[in-house]
């Protein structure tokens, strides 16, 4: 294969790819991305647990001597959150004072501002107490959403959700969720010495404001909670781009005649979490926060799903260790039946077929894998993914978290079995990353990579189709060891759009 001249080359290797993966990257645009295939949804009793004795797990999580890193994605920009600001701004004034009424999201913008946590930032903006009230009886709307959104006002339209304004304590105290997560960390993620290790991902260009909030504010909750925190961040690694093609799947050059990258989606985020090493890992979007006085259940669970987590991985260290120093017959019918009936593992996972060396070795290297405990909610009907048993082309049958764009969606029979899932994934993740011997595993050898998403974009009027990577909590953690929990809906506040913040998690 002969597909790339010599300044594609440079190119790919100023990026961090090689020839041989852009080429692969080729050759899934030619072949598709098989969907998958799924089996039945995990429900209470059959792939997710329910716990009972909170304080057991929360007993072992508190007594255990430990490392821990509280794994924040938070480079998501927050444009999409005032997707409807946006539209609205774009009609005439005119129009915009005929629509209000029948804007459904825009008027409950409008008649509840008073109640966002910017609101005094904004009408400071705008140049007295009461301006906003004056704009809106005037319908000026087009002013106030220039003045949150734009860069010569807030710039809420171009930053990232972690530096947003979110939560209002008092006239003197508000806090932005990269704030929430510091109070989270200090609750229930410190390590011994009463150490709190952060890790924020984030866009290269705001790098510097969320390092600048932090010298702000950190000093603060370090006197507030008595403990000191560790805070890191990283950026999206370019290598984790990937190329765009054209209909007939040739590379797509930009109109310089370069070879179009785009971003890998955030599954690219395995390479960050790759490079954290500590005993206990927590997982936790950015914008999945709510105030302190309701923060009980978080705790609570958080713990609680590290307590499994350490339990889960204690047996797995027990059996590795018996099956690598005395492989008896009693230890490979305990391993067998852990990988069955804990971990939910059937079908060819389990290679019962194997006798002797050949079926210790494959235990082993079934049970020797990163570990998570997803935390999974009941369906309320949000966005996003559940847990289902799928089938892997093997014939290995597990549980995983699986997004509607992986499934096929001309299949009647999958797609009611994607509809009948009675639980839904609310990023609420604790892993352990580190073997039996305590050696870090590469995470990388634990990517789907068949699970990746091929969409239809355009770029400069001309159409394209770009690759997303397997996501961080699909294909990425594919061929990990995995728990899921339910765990209480109160623990799931996400703030996808603007008038979220007027839920009671936020008010």
């Amino acid at each position: 294969m002969n597909i790339f001249n010599n300044n594609d080359r440079r190119i790919l290797e100023q990026k961090g790819i090689s020839v041989e993966q852009a080429e692969k990257q080729i050759e899934l645009f030619k072949k598709g991305v098989k969907p998958v295939k799924l089996i039945e949804p995990a429900v209470a009793g059959k792939g997710i647990e329910i716990i009972d004795d909170k304080k057991k797990y929360i007993g072992i999580y508190e007594t255990t001597p430990k490392q821990v890193t509280k794994f924040v994605p938070a480079s998501g920009a927050a444009s999409r959150m005032f997707k409807s600001l946006f539209e609205f701004n774009e009609i005439s004034p005119n129009k915009q004072k005929q629509q209000i009424n029948s804007n459904k999201d825009v008027q409950e913008f409008f008649a509840s501002i008073s109640n966002f946590a910017f609101f005094d930032d904004l009408n400071k903006l705008l140049g007295s107490s009461g301006k906003i009230y004056e704009l809106i009886k005037n319908g000026d709307y087009t002013s106030i959403i220039d003045g949150l959104l734009e860069t010569k006002g807030l710039s809420y339209g171009v930053l990232p959700k972690g530096l947003l304004k979110f939560h209002s304590y008092s006239p003197e105290e508000n806090r932005t969720p990269f704030e929430e997560h510091l109070v989270e960390g200090a609750l229930y993620a410190q390590s011994d010495k009463r150490l709190v290790n952060l890790h924020f991902t984030v866009s290269p260009e705001h790098l510097a404001s969320f390092r600048e909030l932090a010298d702000r504010v950190v000093g603060d909750y370090e006197n507030k909670y008595s403990v000191k925190y560790r805070l890191s961040y990283s950026v999206q690694k370019p290598s984790t781009d990937t190329l765009a093609v054209n209909a007939d799947n040739t590379p797509f050059y930009d109109n310089d005649g370069s070879l179009l990258f785009r971003p890998g989606g955030h599954g690219a985020l395995i390479e960050n979490l790759n490079e954290i090493d500590s005993d206990i890992i927590f997982i936790k979007n950015i914008d999945n926060v709510t105030k302190q006085h309701l923060l009980l259940p978080t705790i609570e669970y958080k713990k609680v799903l590290a307590g499994k987590l350490l339990e889960i991985r204690q047996t797995i260290y027990m059996l590795l260790g018996q099956l690598t120093e005395n492989p008896a017959t009693e230890t490979i019918n305990m391993a067998i039946d852990f990988l069955k009936n804990r971990l939910m593992l059937v079908g060819n996972c389990v290679p019962e077929s194997l006798s002797g060396s050949a079926l210790v070795e494959a235990l082993i290297d079934r049970l020797n894998r990163p570990l998570r405990v997803c935390g999974v909610v009941r369906n309320l009907g949000e966005p996003g993914g559940g847990p289902y048993f799928t089938e892997s082309e093997n014939g290995c049958v597990s549980v995983q978290i699986v997004e509607s764009s992986q499934v096929d969606g001309e299949n009647p029979e999958q797609m009611e079995i994607l509809k009948s899932a009675t639980h839904f994934n609310p990023v609420d993740i604790v892993c352990s990353v580190k073997d039996f011997k305590g050696k870090k595993f590469d995470l990388r050898r634990f990517i789907d990579n068949d699970t990746c998403f091929i969409s239809r974009k355009s770029k400069s009027g001309r159409e394209l189709k770009a690759l997303e990577l397997p996501g961080l909590w699909n294909g990425a953690m594919a061929f990990w060891n995995s728990v899921y929990v339910e765990v209480p809906v109160e623990t799931f506040n996400p703030v996808k759009t603007v008038n979220d913040l007027l839920r009671k998690a936020h008010q």
